[in-house]
Order: C-alpha cells, then sequence, then structure tokens
C-alpha cells in the first residue's frame, strides 16, 4: 500500500489531499463545574409566637409592612399587671426613700445596724419584685425582632393567645438571602468557603456570581451528602425564599492547562486516547501524527490534556476521524 501510495502520488499533479481545519492547543485557565440544585433560605424568616397567655387587644401593622427592629408589632390584654406593677413602684419608691434615709443615720451612728439592713433588704426585695413584674409586662407587647416587611398576619385582633400555641404573624427580610444545597460527600475535598459558584434563576431569568460561605460539617447517612451555604446578593428584592435555583459550582481550577476540543479525540480499542499533530506544515500542506494523550476534566466542550501535549502544537480538528498516521493533509 506505502508502495503504490508513492506511485499514485508521482503520478498525481492535482494532490487530493483530505482537507483538514486546526486548532492549537492552548495554555489557558481551565475551571471545572459540576451542576446541583438548591433552594433559597434567608435566615431572618420568622413566625412570631405570643410569650403571654391573654387576649389580642391590638395588631399594629399590616400585611406587606415594612417594620424596624424593636418596632410595636401587637399587644396582649395583661390581666391587670400594669395595675400591679404600679403599686410595686410606690411601694419601691417609699422602700427607697426609707432606706436612704436610714442610712444617713447610720453613717452618722444613730439607730441601730438591724435597722439599716432591714431597710436595705426591703428596698432590694422590691427592686428585683420590680423588676420581675416588667419583664412580665413586657412579654405582653409583641415587638419586631429584625428589620423586615410582615409577611402575613395569622392571628387576628381580639382572639385568645398562648405561649408556643398561637401563631401571630410571619415578618421575613429579603436582605441577607442565601441558596442551601446538598452536595453529594465525593465533593467534599474540592469544596470549601470562597468557591466560585454560578447560581441562575430559571423563573427569573437571572444569572448571578456568588460564593459558598459556609460548608456543613455533617454527612447525612440517609443520602451521603453535606450542606453548603451560597451568599446572594438581593439589592432589587426579586429572589424570594423557596425559589428554586440552578448552581454550577466550581470543584476544579488550573491557570495552566493545555486545553482543547474534546471532539478532537479519539479512542481504540484499547482505551487509549489520541489525536493526529500536525507538523511539517508548508503551502498549507503537512503531515499528520497519530499521538497518545492523557485527559482529566471536560466542561463545556472542552478539556483538560494532562500529558501528550505541549502549549502551540497544531492539532487536526474537522475531519480528525478519517486522519491516519502519516497522512499528509490539507489545512484549510
Amino acid at each position: 500500500l506505502s508502495t503504490l501510495e508513492v506511485a499514485i502520488s508521482e503520478k498525481d499533479t492535482l494532490k487530493r489531499l483530505p482537507l483538514v481545519t486546526s486548532y492549537v492547543a492552548k495554555d489557558t485557565i481551565f475551571k471545572h463545574f459540576f451542576d446541583i440544585q438548591g433552594d433559597v433560605d434567608t435566615k431572618e424568616n420568622l413566625i412570631i409566637y405570643p410569650e403571654f397567655s391573654g387576649t389580642l387587644t391590638n395588631v399594629f401593622v399590616k400585611e406587606g409592612q415594612k417594620v424596624s427592629k424593636g418596632q410595636l408589632l401587637a399587644r396582649i390584654d395583661d390581666g391587670g399587671l400594669s395595675s400591679q406593677l404600679a403599686q410595686m413602684k410606690t411601694q419601691y419608691e417609699l422602700a427607697k426613700t426609707t432606706f436612704e434615709r436610714q442610712k444617713r443615720l447610720w453613717d452618722q451612728k444613730i439607730g441601730s445596724e438591724i435597722q439599716y439592713l432591714q431597710a436595705k433588704a426591703n428596698m432590694e426585695g422590691l427592686e428585683n419584685s420590680v423588676k420581675q413584674m416588667q419583664a412580665q409586662v413586657g412579654k405582653t407587647t409583641v415587638r419586631a425582632p429584625f428589620t423586615g416587611t410582615i409577611d402575613k398576619i395569622i392571628t387576628d385582633q381580639g382572639q385568645v393567645v398562648s405561649p408556643g400555641g398561637s401563631q401571630l404573624m410571619r415578618i421575613v427580610s429579603l436582605k441577607n438571602m442565601y441558596v442551601k444545597a446538598s452536595i453529594p460527600e465525593n465533593y467534599l475535598g474540592t469544596i470549601s468557603k470562597g468557591t466560585i459558584v454560578n447560581v441562575e434563576f430559571p423563573s427569573l431569568a437571572k444569572s448571578i456570581h456568588g460564593t459558598v460561605r459556609q460548608v456543613g460539617n455533617f454527612i447525612n447517612p440517609n443520602n451521603r451528602t453535606f450542606e453548603v451555604e451560597i451568599a446572594i446578593p438581593n439589592k432589587e428584592q426579586h429572589i424570594k425564599p423557596n425559589l428554586v435555583a440552578h448552581l454550577e459550582i466550581n470543584d476544579y481550577s488550573n491557570d495552566n492547562a493545555i486545553v482543547i476540543p474534546d471532539n478532537v479525540i479519539q479512542e481504540n480499542a484499547n482505551g487509549e486516547k489520541f489525536v493526529y499533530v500536525i507538523v511539517n506544515p508548508e503551502n498549507n500542506e503537512a503531515e499528520v501524527i497519530k499521538t497518545k494523550i492523557e485527559t482529566g476534566k471536560s466542561y463545556k466542550g472542552f478539556i483538560e490534556v494532562l500529558n501528550g501535549l505541549q502549549a502551540g502544537q497544531v492539532i487536526v480538528k474537522d475531519g480528525a476521524i478519517t486522519m491516519r498516521d502519516g497522512l499528509n493533509v490539507k489545512i484549510q
């Protein structure tokens, strides 16, 4: 066959060489990502429960209203605790005045020590009682735990509520948003805090860039996954809790990788991968050499070559499937 091909090439003045296109192997940055689905969540999404039993006498906010941290949202009937508190404050003021007078006398060595100590103990006991009653009365007021928006009023004004049993309202803040996802355990060694993530929200037709802010330390034994959180900006507040997100997480990077299109690679019966390298180019004609390579990860049509190619080498791109070692070709 070789003898015949040489004879034919000598007689064939037209040189009908196979037409191929070429690709230069590049030394470039290569990043690999894997896809997974996540859900949007926020640390500030809270259902408010009462701390006191009684009738919900006032609700001071409406659904959709923005509130500030500490703002009064509702009030529960205190059942006469306010009157008791006022009475205890009066008793405390009297005990305080008595103690101050007794102290001045004691400082002047007038009166007995036991009278001074009794006055002091009486004042301090009433002071503690006032603080305890103030804490109880404070539970009858419902205040915003953080700045956010009243998403839903669950219990209407006039209903009887009790601690732990009645949901008053839901408050949500869209500032501290994040995406949570369950990652297979085989990625545990490649994901860390600060890992780059591309986040896409199909329902919003929007994509943003985020980073992993927390990696879970627990492997779920049921599905062999661990949790990650990806911080996401939400200035326009279009991103809502429980929104579905598609994640592309960067699990491998190489700043000096040899990268070629993955469709130029062929494989023999032994599972060895190879490409055809173009050598001795002259007047758009050249020879192709079958070259075995070792490959790494692939992403979006490109694959990293670990061994067998160097940066700047030219390989056959289109037409590679019809090549053989030592064939002469014409380069388009």
